[in-house]
């Protein structure tokens, strides 16, 4: 027969209630848990703490946060550094179609991120970033032509940031950087621009050439005139001193008689030997 052991009743009825807690402590936590009264803001963001869907002056910074059960929720907002590329169609000064992409750096201010949610809301890029992006190239194209536009360019990106600054300020958002990442335009104005090139190369081309011989021109002026000068000088040497012709015969003579000469037997080329004075007295 097998042995049956009997629990006095007080012992029972103290192990039921001890179970009985047990059980509640275990359900407890797991509605806690359900609940949710702790929220975990992450790295690079701020949490924006709502009350019964009314947004509180309360921001959570990075790390453990607990909050009311079923009265308060938590909208995390990312406030690192984001990058928008946008493309802004619009007109130049003189009225030539520009194309411009350009690339924005922007971040939320996280010290307004709750006023931020409460007046835009989680999609403040599309409602506000970019239009405010599109107006702001549309404003400063407008102001310059084409071929400003691109002599120019460092000038037109900062006139963009200096608005964007202060549009987006306006709005919570922080511009961190700006650039003009290009500007096209159409096929026949870029057309037009090619040959302008090609005839400023040529022009260019024509001056050099021209400058060459204006040059050379004026190095054969100054040489003729050197040349004239040399001839004047030695005409002038004739003049005064008619005996110069035959001390330059005399100088390039080679000593030889020539086998027949003009004036007789005897005579020396080019040498006219007339007696002195002296030696005839």
């Amino acid at each position: 027969m097998g042995t049956v052991v009997v629990m006095p009743q007080g012992g029972a009825m103290r192990y039921k209630k001890h179970l009985n807690v047990i059980l509640g402590g275990i359900l407890v936590l797991m509605i806690l848990l359900m609940m949710s009264p702790f929220v975990q803001v992450g790295a690079g963001e701020r949490g924006i703490v709502l009350r019964f869907g009314a947004v509180e002056d309360r921001i959570l910074d990075e790390g453990l946060h607990f909050v009311i059960p079923f009265m308060e929720t938590v909208q995390k907002v990312d406030v690192k550094i984001r990058k928008l590329d946008v493309e802004a169609p619009s007109y130049s000064h003189d009225t030539q179609n520009v194309h411009t992409r350009i690339a924005l750096n922007y971040h939320v201010d996280a010290t307004r991120v709750n006023k931020l949610w409460k007046e835009l809301g989680r999609d403040f890029e599309d409602r506000i970033v970019k239009p405010a992006v599109q107006e702001s190239v549309k404003a400063i194209t407008a102001q310059y032509t084409a071929a400003q536009l691109i002599e120019q360019r460092a000038r037109v990106r900062d006139e963009i940031k200096a608005i964007l600054h202060e549009r987006l300020g306006g709005r919570f958002l922080i511009v961190d950087e700006f650039s003009i990442v290009d500007f096209e335009f159409s096929d026949t104005y870029e057309h037009a621009i090619e040959e302008k090139q090609v005839a400023q190369q040529q022009a260019l081309k024509a001056s050099n050439e021209l400058q060459r011989i204006k040059i050379e021109a004026e190095q054969r002026v100054a040489t003729a005139t050197a040349e004239a000068e040399s001839i004047r000088i030695q005409a002038q040497a004739l003049l005064q001193n008619p005996h110069l012709v035959q001390l330059e015969a005399v100088k390039k003579w080679d000593g030889k008689m020539p086998q027949y000469m003009m004036g007789g037997e005897g005579a020396l080329p080019f040498v006219n030997i007339t007696p002195s004075r002296e030696g005839s007295r």
